[in-house]
């Protein structure tokens, strides 16, 4: 279903943590021709509740029936990240083949130390590409329609890739959302120690960063990148080639 003028849909993008998909969230809010969600199962997985549309839901299931409502009436947009387990979605066939799902893809050797970096005691499962792996084929078994970006491409070519979002999913390309004013968005307030690098940005780019505890330096975190890379591997091979 396409979510031009007339088409409302859902958009979903399902992220690991640490791979630029708050930036993508940001530039999404910038159209204003869709209501972006900052990851509400997540909220609900960490906190017990997330805000929609004015309304809290304190359940996935309810917020998985919320969010197809919505999207029959106005196109929605949603990110979440995959350090949570969300596994009742796996029953909703309904919520699964509706809309456009997308999966944003970095190497699992960058997001680690990032992610270690705030959260020091990480869990290998926290890395999320294995789980975004799992939505994705859950996806597709459902007949519903996937489309992988990978996140370097985003950051490095961004009006290419946005472009190639926008043709995949049904949404009119609007260049003026790739930039904004800089601060803090309320609809990130609930995690927003993970996000303070894009609340100064007024932009997509490339952010480099250096790490104490790297996957080369420190054997934990080997072995959760060992874990982790086949299923970027399988993912990487699926993405979205950015011209």
């Amino acid at each position: 279903m396409s979510a031009t003028a007339g088409h409302p849909s859902l958009l979903a993008l399902w992220s690991a943590p640490r791979s630029r998909s708050t930036v993508f969230f940001r530039m999404m809010v910038e159209r204003q021709d869709v209501l972006a969600l900052h990851e509400p199962f997540c909220n609900i997985a960490n906190d017990g509740s997330t805000v929609v549309d004015g309304r809290a839901v304190q359940d996935t299931d309810t917020l998985t029936d919320t969010l197809i409502a919505l999207a029959a009436r106005r196109p929605v947009f949603f990110k979440d990240t995959t350090d949570c387990f969300y596994d009742s979605v796996f029953a909703r066939q309904d919520f699964l083949k509706s809309g456009h799902h997308a999966f944003l893809l970095r190497n699992p050797k960058e997001i680690i130390p990032s992610y270690a970096a705030i959260k020091p005691d990480m869990a290998c499962h926290e890395v999320g590409i294995a789980y975004l792996h799992r939505i994705h084929q859950a996806v597709l078994d459902a007949g519903g329609s996937a489309v992988i970006l990978d996140s370097d491409d985003f950051v490095d070519r961004p009006e290419a890739t946005v472009r190639q979002y926008c043709a995949a999913v049904g949404l009119p390309f609007r260049p003026d959302a790739l930039r904004w004013q800089p601060g803090e968005r309320p609809e990130w307030s609930q995690s927003a120690r993970w996000h303070t690098d894009v609340s100064a940005t007024s932009t997509i780019r490339r952010r480099e960063r250096t790490y104490d505890r790297t996957t080369d330096s420190d054997p934990l975190l080997q072995s959760y990148y060992e874990h982790h890379i086949p299923f970027y591997e399988y993912l990487w091979e699926r993405r979205l080639r950015i011209p």
